[in-house]
């Protein structure tokens, strides 16, 4: 269903380390946009502006809601994990009030959500490290892959979460590359749905650091999924414990992860900025 209606159009302003949202409660009445009305809400000059557009829509059976989500360029994309904590934390402060455990669906498959005292967490599922089901183009399995790009063969891990993933491991996340090879991986041929591309750092086994350039969306300050990602790719390699603080430049982030099979949790700040009406 397409948005027709030109009434306006009520808003929160969310953030999560830095990672910032515009949320749009459709369950009473349908919003689904066009990517040309995305690009233009999101467009820091003269929209809201917003790294990803939430809409919030009515849950069925065990999903207290359901949520859909746009990247700034305009287009749908599967899952968010910052985006998921914002809205956890708008469910349980304002919507529902005193909500503490709950179950959201998403296009990636439901969420488990925990908030208390201020603080969201959520399951952010299962890694699936099957170049199929992340999707890559890869003859079999791997801890590292090489695609070639313009400016030279990259070593990356790939994983998805929801969403695919690229993770870089590099020698200073300051000085990364990611202006450039973040979007020559994000539409390189090898991931058929473009990938987020993260560029970690590890500062010790329980610590990283962490610079996310986001498909549809350029760098932002932080990646829930991204975090995630990371954390799965490099404990896969023995190189991380369960428990990890990822720093980012919006803030740090914590992702537990016992080991394959077992569902990626992820906590961190999130806050409401603002209230609006947007004009369509």
């Amino acid at each position: 269903m397409r948005q027709t209606s030109r009434q306006p159009r009520s808003f929160v302003k969310m953030q999560a380390a830095g990672n910032d949202f515009v949320v749009v409660d459709a369950r009473k009445r349908a919003f689904a946009p066009e990517p040309a009305l995305v690009r233009r809400l999101g467009n820091r000059h003269t929209g809201v502006g917003f790294d990803q557009l939430l809409v919030i829509g009515r849950g069925e059976g065990p999903a207290a809601f359901s949520y859909r989500i746009w990247n700034a360029d305009g287009g749908e994309v599967e899952q968010c994990g910052n985006g998921a904590r914002c809205l956890a934390l708008l469910w349980a402060t304002e919507l529902k009030p005193g909500a503490g455990e709950f179950v959201i669906a998403s296009a990636a498959g439901p969420v488990e959500a925990r908030v208390a005292a201020g603080l969201a967490s959520v399951s952010m599922g299962v890694p699936e490290f099957a170049p199929l089901r992340i999707p890559l183009k890869a003859t079999s399995e791997a801890h590292r892959y090489t695609i070639d790009t313009a400016s030279g063969p990259v070593e990356l891990g790939a994983v998805s979460m929801g969403n695919p993933h690229a993770v870089i491991t590099v020698d200073d996340a300051g000085a990364a590359p990611v202006e450039t090879v973040g979007p020559a991986v994000e539409g390189h041929a090898a991931f058929p749905r473009r990938a987020n591309v993260g560029f970690a750092q590890v500062l010790g086994r329980g610590h990283l650091a962490l610079r996310v350039w986001e498909r549809g969306c350029g760098e932002t300050e932080a990646c829930g999924t991204g975090a995630c990602a990371a954390v799965a790719v490099l404990r896969d390699r023995g190189e991380l414990d369960a428990r990890v603080q990822v720093r980012l430049p919006g803030g740090t982030l914590v992702v537990e992860w016992p080991g394959r099979g077992e569902a990626a949790w992820l906590s961190g700040p999130a806050s409401k900025v603002f209230e609006g009406t947007i004009s369509l």
